[in-house]
């Protein structure tokens, strides 16, 4: 499979004693063995300085730089993007997420 298809996942990760962002960071990781040819992970660590800039990069994306900066809307925490769009603001089942990430990569799902 190419690279241009395959799909990223970013988790917006605050700090592993944030428990919600704990849990959504082992949700990806549980289906990752799965979908490892055709999926990139990376848990945006929102305390470094990399991780700060893809985070307001992705909060800009969802409420525009006004919404960011004078507003002060960010994108929540945790939160769970494929591709730059935002999926889920919870931790999701893992059927749910695998059904998201069937529906990015084109798959027919089939019950």
């Amino acid at each position: 499979m190419n690279p241009e298809q395959k799909i990223t996942i970013e988790v917006m990760y605050k700090a592993d004693y944030c428990l919600p962002c704990f849990y959504m960071d082992e949700a990806v990781k549980q289906i990752l063995p799965a979908y490892s040819d055709v999926v990139i992970y990376d848990r945006v660590n929102m305390l470094t300085e990399k991780g700060k800039k893809r985070f307001i990069d992705l909060s800009v994306s969802l409420f525009g730089e006004e919404g960011v900066f004078k507003h002060r809307r960010i994108a929540p925490i945790p939160s769970l993007f494929i591709n730059g769009e935002l999926f889920f603001d919870a931790i999701p089942p893992r059927h749910d997420l695998e059904d998201a990430v069937r529906e990015m990569l084109g798959i027919k799902c089939t019950l």
